[in-house]
């Protein structure tokens, strides 16, 4: 993530994102544990989603995209929280 070091990011669990068939999924980094609600948008060629949860025991909120790139090798996205930080991220699939 490009607004958080790896240590953060890996604080309590490693830090992961997951997108489910159906349009739900979630993450978790650092101390922020959320669900998502996500649509694939064509003509972008991207998912974009929308996200709650919390963050050491605060609600958060917000919205963010994500895209394969790479030949599928890699996901790259941002995270916007409402009214506070945002952050490009990358991710790998996990075997």
């Amino acid at each position: 993530m490009d607004q958080w070091d790896q240590d953060y990011i890996d604080m309590e669990e490693s830090g992961h994102v997951t997108f489910q068939k159906g349009g739900s999924g979630g993450f978790h980094f650092g101390c922020v544990d959320a669900s998502l609600d996500w649509r694939y948008d064509d003509s972008l060629d991207r998912v974009d989603f929308t996200f709650e949860g919390f963050d050491e025991g605060t609600e958060v909120n917000g919205r963010g995209w994500a895209k394969i790139e790479g030949k599928g090798k890699q996901l790259v996205g941002r995270i916007v929280f409402h009214q506070g930080d945002e952050s490009g991220f990358k991710a790998k699939r996990r075997n």
